[in-house]
């Protein structure tokens, strides 16, 4: 079986709940940890690991750390990865700077997780205004208005990748719709042509 096959077992397989309540901004969200713990029994039975990895990268004049989350099939060695930059707070009241570090390392593995792991992310806290209400969730592939939405990605690098990946159609659409956030009526083309 694939590296791909696996970790698309794996990310079917998952269920990562928002159980963190922010009170402030009233709203759920997942740490990192959550879907950590989520996802330990998965790759147990399913003999594969994860590694996260960090970076500290100078930007400008600004400070990112760059977080690599590695999904790696036990047997064959195999690995597919995601990146995720975070910026670090210039400062941020009652934190000293180690714990700005620690708090941008954790957002920004979370979000490498989060691309690794096809966590959906539409209804944390940093993708809306928080003196907004909260909209009703979308399906996971409905094309939003609000959202931006590629319609002029190069379908045949896609389509390409998806063959030499060994992907099937519905992998393949899955990939452009939340890597690239392809447009409903692109990825039923980049499916037909699979």
């Amino acid at each position: 079986m694939s590296v791909y096959s696996l970790l698309n077992k794996v990310q079917t397989e998952l269920v990562a709940p928002k159980s963190q309540f922010n009170k402030f901004g009233k709203y759920n969200y997942r740490s990192c940890e959550d879907i950590l713990e989520g996802v330990k029994p998965h790759l147990k039975s399913h003999n594969c690991v994860i590694i996260i990895s960090d970076s500290v990268e100078m930007i400008g004049d600004r400070i990112y750390v760059k977080s690599i989350a590695k999904f790696i099939d036990g047997e064959s060695g195999d690995s597919v990865e995601c990146t995720a930059y975070a910026r670090e707070e210039l400062s941020k009241a009652g934190m000293s700077e180690g714990q700005i570090t620690g708090s941008t390392s954790s957002y920004s593995r979370k979000y490498a997780l989060n691309a690794l792991l096809l966590c959906d992310d539409s209804k944390d806290a940093d993708t809306m205004e928080s003196s907004k209400e909260e909209a009703p969730q979308q399906k996971q592939f409905e094309d939003d208005p609000s959202k931006e939405w590629m319609d002029n990605i190069n379908k045949t690098k896609i389509i390409n990748y998806a063959k030499d990946k060994g992907m099937s159609a519905e992998q393949a659409v899955q990939y452009s719709r939340t890597k690239f956030k392809v447009s409903k009526q692109i990825a039923e083309e980049i499916k037909g042509a699979l």
